[in-house]
């Protein structure tokens, strides 16, 4: 089976996924990452409909889950519940490797494809807001970046995209 490969050119983090079927015959998304000391992971975000879960391989994690900080050492396990906003980072002084998984898989290596590449095409990493808007508007109900919030986003993104497309940015 092929892995989707994903890198963000700024941070160094890297993802390996891959679609597969858990014992249950459910579709689960695998991913194997890195991510380069002192470095962030994503913003704070939520997935509406997968838990997360996985272990450190090498490094340390640190995260935010719901209101809780945690770091986890190689060896440990964290776990990201669907409908909890959450973030993490490189917590230490060498490469932070993962192992884990998404459950169910939905769209959430499409999401990430697409916020990658988004997030690629920008020079300085901050990405175009007509991009990050058309990504996310496009994943509003399976996927949240809390940044903006969400009651701002249901109204500037509309507006956004309108505009977006009167540019021809689209």
């Amino acid at each position: 089976m092929d892995f989707l490969k994903l890198e963000n050119r700024h941070t160094g983090e890297i993802l390996r996924m891959r679609r597969v079927r858990d014992a249950e015959g459910q579709t689960v998304l695998t991913i194997d990452g890195s991510l380069p000391p002192r470095m962030s992971g994503p913003p704070v975000h939520v997935h509406f409909h997968q838990r997360e879960e996985g272990g450190v391989k090498a490094g340390s994690l640190g995260a935010r889950v719901g209101n809780e900080k945690i770091v986890v050492s190689a060896g440990g396990t964290a776990v990201f519940p669907a409908g909890v906003v959450h973030t993490w980072w490189n917590a230490g002084e060498d490469l932070l490797e993962l192992s884990g998984r998404a459950i169910p898989a939905g769209d959430l290596d499409r999401y990430l494809q697409a916020l990658f590449a988004v997030l690629n095409a920008s020079a300085s990493g901050r990405p175009s807001i007509f991009y990050l808007a058309h990504v996310l508007w496009r994943h509003r109900r399976t996927q949240a970046v809390m940044v903006p919030p969400l009651a701002i986003q249901r109204i500037v993104f509309p507006l956004v995209l309108v505009v977006g497309r009167i540019l021809g940015k689209y």
